[in-house]
Parts: structure tokens; C-alpha cells; sequence
């Protein structure tokens, strides 16, 4: 292995479009570029990400991302050591536009190829910001995940704990839809929930009367929702300030369920006594003000480090892939091409499917 790597990442797993280049020169990383291509209006009218659109779109703007991504950089195709692609989980039509990018880049070029796991590159971002040594607590905490990880490497990952439904970020999603609220509806419940009272509704806590690290949030959503149809009912109409008290007894509700589970978590991993503990967050919910002061705090109580990522790089980007990327490629990891986009792709093999498994497999 060469002292210096530079590699090319791409991402296309949901609804962002994005293509970053990160440099690892004697054991710094640098991010070089990063572009990041949105979807939003263009699904705006349907209340969420329609895969379908998705796909076409990540289709039309993968070649145009990697072109800004070289330029803001100053490099060309012949300056990177490898490419790194999102080989998966994700929604299959955007992941298959990656993948196939990344092949073609990869052959055209003469390059290696490595496929990475989304949720891998999430989990090691607080190494690419913060040089976080293994091993350490990662709780990844997005619009379709949320588990528990304690990352001892590269692709070494134990699973603690996760939900067992909705993620966070897909409970933030339907509370904003069933507030009349834009989305995304993470950034939309937080701004409302801003302007609310926590304490004006009781809102239950799911799962924390049962051991262990699972958690569970569809009934949350199901509880905000009668709240509401009361409201209605009553007032003939939501009024704004009890919209946001909604939402502030809505977001505290998962924030003080995220923390008691992040302090059991924290219990279990503290046990392998590391030489340098860490509690890491990312995902784009780790973007939620409320919720990573909330983190902060514990983690402070229990003598670990906290290190939340910079809010560009909690949300989806390729600068974690490319990172990733370079990660797997040092440790001897490269991919032919016959690598395949997954729908589905657990972190933690050896752990049960968290959300039931078919004739895909295991679906988290």
C-alpha cells in the first residue's frame, strides 16, 4: 500500500445524487471535494421518495456529480488510486445507478472497484472527521435505520441493539405528513417543535420498560396521531401553537428514548474497557439539535467521548463512501465486475434480522 490514496466515492442509495474525492495521505484523510445533488422538489408533490423517480434522476446526475467532484478538486480520472460506490442497502434502482457508474468509471480507467455498505460509511465517518480509534460505540440513526454498532473495524461491526419498526428518521417523515408539514420531515418537526411546549403532551416512551437496547417507534407515531384527531375534533382544526406543541412532546418523546438507550448501550461497550472510549453519532437524524444534546450529555456521564460529524456529513454524501472505501481497500478489499447492488445488507451478520427476514434476506 501506497503512503498516499486517493479515492473517488459515490452515493445514490436514496434521494441524493453525490460524488466526493478523499485523499488519505500518511494516515490524515482529506476530503477534496464533495457534491451533492438533492431530490427534493422533485418529489415534493408526493410526500416522500418515489424510487421510481429516484432512480431516473441518480441516472441523469451520477456523470455530471463525478465531473463537478474531479473539477472542484483539480484532478482527473488518471490522479485516483480506486473507486468506492454504495453497493447497497437502499432503494435498488438508485443503488443499481451507482454501481453501474462506478463499473463503467472503474473499467474505462483501469482502476479497483470497492463496494461499500451505506450504513458502513455512515459508521466510520467519525474516523474520516475525527481520527475515532477502534473500538468504539456508533449509533447510526437515519431515515431508515437506527441500530446500536460497536465498530472494531473496518467491516467488523456488533449489533447491540436496534428498532424493531420505524426508524427514527421515517417516524419524523409521517409526523411532519400527518402535521401537514413539508418534507423532509425531520428539519420540519424540529423548526415547528422549536416554537412548542414537550410538556403539553403525554407522549408514551416505547420499550424502555423492557432490558436491553431495542427500541420501537411506530407506536409513537400511532400516539401522535390520535393526539391530533383529538385536536381536530375539538378545535374543529390543528391551531399552529398546538401543532407545535405536538411536535416538541413528539420530538422529546424519541430524544429521552435514544438517550436511556444510548446509556445501555454505552453500559455494554464499556464493559470491553477500551483503551479510549467513544460514542459516535451519525445518520441524518444526528442532525437534530435536541436529540444530539441530548446524546452529548450521557455520553459525558459516562466518560466517553462524543463525537457527532459535521451536519453535511450526517446526512447521505459520498465523502463517508469514498472514505469507506479507502478503509476496506487498505485492509486488502476489492471488488470485480460482479458486484452486485443489495437492497438489503446488514452490518452485523451474525446478529438476527432486527426486522424479519424473506426470500431476500434480512431486512436490517
Amino acid at each position: 500500500m501506497t503512503d498516499t490514496l486517493t479515492f473517488l466515492g459515490l452515493e445514490s442509495s436514496c434521494d441524493d445524487t453525490a460524488a466526493a474525492i478523499v485523499r488519505l495521505t500518511d494516515g490524515q484523510p482529506e476530503i477534496l471535494s464533495s457534491v451533492v445533488a438533492g431530490q427534493t422538489d422533485l418529489h415534493a408533490a408526493f410526500g416522500g421518495v418515489v424510487p421510481e423517480i429516484a432512480a431516473r434522476a441518480h441516472a441523469e446526475k451520477l456523470d455530471l456529480c463525478v465531473e463537478e467532484a474531479l473539477e472542484e478538486a483539480g484532478l482527473g480520472l488518471d490522479a485516483l488510486d480506486g473507486i468506492a460506490v454504495t453497493a447497497g442497502p437502499g432503494l435498488i434502482g438508485g443503488v443499481m445507478s451507482g454501481v453501474m457508474c462506478a463499473k463503467g468509471l472503474a473499467a474505462g480507467a483501469g482502476l479497483p472497484l470497492v463496494g461499500v455498505n451505506h450504513l458502513a460509511g455512515h459508521a466510520l465517518t467519525p474516523r474520516l472527521t475525527d481520527g475515532l480509534a477502534f473500538p468504539y460505540l456508533m449509533l447510526l440513526v437515519s431515515g431508515g435505520h437506527c441500530q446500536f454498532l460497536i465498530a472494531k473495524g473496518p467491516e467488523e461491526f456488533s449489533r447491540l441493539g436496534g428498532t424493531i419498526d420505524d426508524a427514527p428518521g421515517e417516524a419524523f417523515d409521517k409526523a411532519a405528513k400527518l402535521m401537514a408539514l413539508p418534507q423532509p420531515g425531520g428539519p420540519s418537526v424540529e423548526a415547528e417543535a422549536r416554537k412548542g411546549n414537550p410538556k403539553a403532551f403525554a407522549f408514551p416512551r416505547p420499550l424502555l420498560d423492557r432490558p436491553g437496547c431495542d427500541m420501537s417507534f411506530s407506536g409513537l407515531k400511532t400516539a401522535l396521531l390520535r393526539a391530533r384527531d383529538q385536536v381536530v375534533a375539538e378545535h374543529g382544526g390543528l391551531p399552529r401553537q398546538i401543532r407545535a406543541d405536538l411536535c416538541a412532546g413528539f420530538q422529546q418523546a424519541i430524544a429521552d428514548v435514544l438517550v436511556e438507550k444510548s446509556r445501555r448501550a454505552l453500559a455494554e461497550y464499556l464493559k470491553l474497557a477500551p483503551a479510549n472510549p467513544g460514542f459516535a453519532v451519525a445518520g441524518g437524524v444526528a442532525a437534530n439539535q435536541a436529540i444530539r444534546a441530548g446524546l452529548e450529555t450521557v455520553s459525558r456521564e459516562m466518560g466517553a467521548e462524543f463525537v457527532a460529524p459535521p451536519l453535511k456529513l450526517c446526512t447521505d454524501n459520498a465523502a463517508m463512501i469514498a472514505w469507506a472505501g479507502i478503509e476496506r481497500f487498505r485492509s486488502g478489499a476489492q471488488d470485480g465486475m460482479d458486484l452486485t447492488a443489495r437492497p438489503r445488507w446488514p452490518l452485523d451478520r451474525s446478529a438476527a434480522p432486527l426486522l424479519g427476514s424473506g426470500k431476500k434476506g434480512a431486512k436490517a
